[in-house]
């Protein structure tokens, strides 16, 4: 057994999954701004059958002090505890056509043997093409469609898509490992970064979950429900602008950021690399109502199951 393999394990015969799927991936631990990738992954596992077709060690690649498992303490003992999972999974899109989902916690330890295990595991099932999703924080107002920085090797993707293209340095996670090195074997990637403005950051941002499966649609060819998340993108985008109408600062620090578009067309790709000096108001001031909104739906839909 290679150094690779045995950070993974197989929860069915290999031999059962059918060659030459499309690989999709989004990892917890990095950046999820506007919780893209929390509300990609639920509506995923909510919305479409799946199975769990590998499980990568934990003991290997988790640092527990930083990411503690849950523990079910039951008066006098615990009952159970749930680990964290990082793991493959076989998902069947809305036209039951199947795909491969790499999900779960980013690696604290490993990369490179992680990254070569990835290689192994998509040579091993003949993945046709590679694309992972993620959410930064950026200057741009939620008046504007959602923006999309793209990497990776497909340029038509490339030329498409992409609204911002920076030449500099940036913390590094592991899924760009991944793209680095896959891109060595000349395996289709596309890497799709939302770019979600920098003052909802913190809350949910429906709209650009929306705009990440489009993209992953365009991408892949697989179909995604989302009638759901446009409903609550609706609502959520309601919310805001009454926030906006309420608070003169935000106002203000909306407008300049409109006014760095320039034309209708320009795109984020003219949006400043540095926050407005106007300030700004805390997370808490513009999200709470959104915060309260989302807490009582959930609620709501946790006492309807």
């Amino acid at each position: 057994m290679t150094q690779e393999q045995d950070l993974y394990t197989y929860a069915v015969d290999p031999a059962s999954i059918p060659p030459g799927l499309s690989l999709l991936a989004g990892f917890s631990g990095f950046t999820d701004a506007g919780h893209v990738l929390t509300q990609m992954s639920d509506h995923i596992f909510s919305s479409l059958s799946h199975e769990l077709v590998l499980r990568f060690s934990n003991d290997d690649l988790l640092d527990y002090r930083s990411r503690r498992p849950v523990m079910y303490f039951e008066r006098d003992h615990i009952a159970d505890y749930e680990p964290a999972t990082l793991g493959l999974y076989l998902v069947h899109d809305e036209a039951n056509q199947p795909f491969l989902y790499l999900h779960g916690y980013e690696p604290d330890f490993r990369w490179e043997n992680f990254t070569f295990a990835v290689q192994e595991i998509v040579e091993d099932l003949a993945v046709k093409d590679f694309t992972w999703v993620n959410a930064i924080p950026f200057p741009v107002p939620h008046t504007k469609p959602v923006g999309v920085t793209v990497s990776g090797n497909r340029a038509e993707i490339i030329a498409s898509v992409s609204e911002w293209k920076p030449q500099t340095q940036v913390p590094g996670n592991v899924l760009h490992l991944i793209e680095f090195k896959l891109s060595a074997i000349d395996l289709p990637i596309a890497g799709l970064v939302m770019l979600v403005p920098h003052y909802l950051s913190d809350t949910d941002y429906p709209q650009a979950a929306v705009k990440a499966f489009e993209q992953v649609s365009a991408a892949t060819g697989l179909v995604f429900p989302t009638d759901s998340l446009r409903e609550l993108g609706d609502v959520v985008l309601g919310k805001i602008n009454e926030q906006v109408e309420k608070n003169e600062d935000l106002a203000k620090m909306i407008s300049a950021l409109e006014a760095g578009y320039g034309s209708e067309s320009s795109g984020p790709i003219r949006a400043p690399m540095v926050k407005p000096e106007s300030r700004i108001p805390s997370a808490e001031e513009i999200a709470e109502e959104l915060e309260s909104y989302l807490a009582n739906r959930r609620k709501n839909s946790a006492d309807e199951d």
